[in-house]
């Protein structure tokens, strides 16, 4: 299990356990995380759970494959070298402390 911090565009911020396994969007929408919809449940398939990972531990969370960076090209906001879609990351131990950042609007 990892603790991930969630930092809304206001700088609200909620830290949720996340079990090993779960998706830090499926994280995120069982715990009210606002500014992650995930409209597609997982499946890669919407962009609407695109976040920035923290850029000091981006090399930890691995890269986006081709189908996520195929998504990532039609996020709602800036796409930025740190951009990932929370439903293509896995929580495990390794993850704990991580701080996604949300951006302003999904969809």
């Amino acid at each position: 299990m990892a603790k991930i911090t969630y930092i809304e565009a206001d700088g609200t911020s909620k830290t949720i356990d996340v079990a090993d396994g779960w998706s830090l969007m499926q994280g995120a929408v069982a715990n009210g995380v606002k500014g992650i919809v995930g409209e597609c449940g997982g499946a890669c398939a919407c962009a609407t759970c695109h976040c920035y990972v923290e850029e000091a531990r981006l090399a930890e969370v691995g890269t986006a494959d081709a189908g996520e960076q195929d998504m990532l090209d039609g996020v709602a906001a800036e796409l930025k070298p740190n951009s990932r879609l929370s439903c293509q990351i896995k929580s495990s131990a390794k993850l704990d402390g991580l701080k996604l950042y949300l951006p302003a609007t999904q969809g």
